[in-house]
């Protein structure tokens, strides 16, 4: 089973869902993009305690923290959706791509095809600041225009149960984690919290 992990913005906790998940389910990771410094496979790398899974080769490893495109045309290298191929695994893979889903790859394409190209399973990451639920809606919205479910949300940062509750029930999907502020993320509260999301996942199996 492939899980993609997405946010409704940069920065929001899509690496640190990405290491849970891997925690959780024992699974594989693969990042297809990476922007700059520091490599995410290393920071999940870090975070994570479970040995059982592989860390994939990023298909593209971009210098400039920007935009792929943008850090692509920079580097002089051509991304291009049809040069992406899964690892070749038998276990589950967790897959995070890089920023929001409108985040172009090049002139034409963006991560959202590579998470129509891949997904079995799509997990969306919504960190609750001001403005957040204008920012899930129009990514939930694009979603369906596109016919990608959700399989569960993420939500991130202190508690806001107004925000939480429009988001969910525009969604459609379940909550699968809450993750309040911590002082410190390490692999700790990694193991902690996939102890929690490992339970909840049942509400998408």
């Amino acid at each position: 089973m492939n899980y993609f992990v997405t946010g409704i913005g940069t920065d929001v906790g899509k690496t640190v869902v990405s290491a849970i998940l891997v925690e959780a389910l024992n699974a594989d990771y693969w990042k297809p993009v990476q922007c700059g410094l520091p490599r995410d496979t290393e920071v999940v790398r870090d975070l994570v305690s479970s040995e059982a899974g592989t860390f994939h080769q990023e298909k593209y490893l971009l210098n400039e923290p920007a935009s792929p495109h943008q850090a692509a045309f920079n580097q002089q290298v051509s991304l291009k959706l049809s040069d992406f191929v899964l690892p070749d695994t038998s276990n589950d893979l967790v897959i995070e791509g890089a920023g929001g889903i409108m985040v172009p790859i090049n002139d034409q394409e963006l991560v959202l095809d590579i998470i129509s190209k891949f997904t079995d399973r799509l997990i969306l990451v919504a960190n609750l600041y001001l403005g957040s639920i204008n920012h899930s809606l129009l990514t939930i919205e694009v979603l369906k225009a596109r016919g990608i479910q959700i399989a569960g949300l993420v939500f991130n940062g202190p508690e806001n149960l107004h925000s939480q509750r429009i988001i969910q029930s525009y969604s459609g999907a379940a909550c699968l984690l809450h993750l309040e502020p911590e002082s410190k993320i390490d692999s700790h509260n990694v193991k902690k919290w996939a102890k929690e999301l490992r339970k909840n996942l049942e509400l998408i199996c």
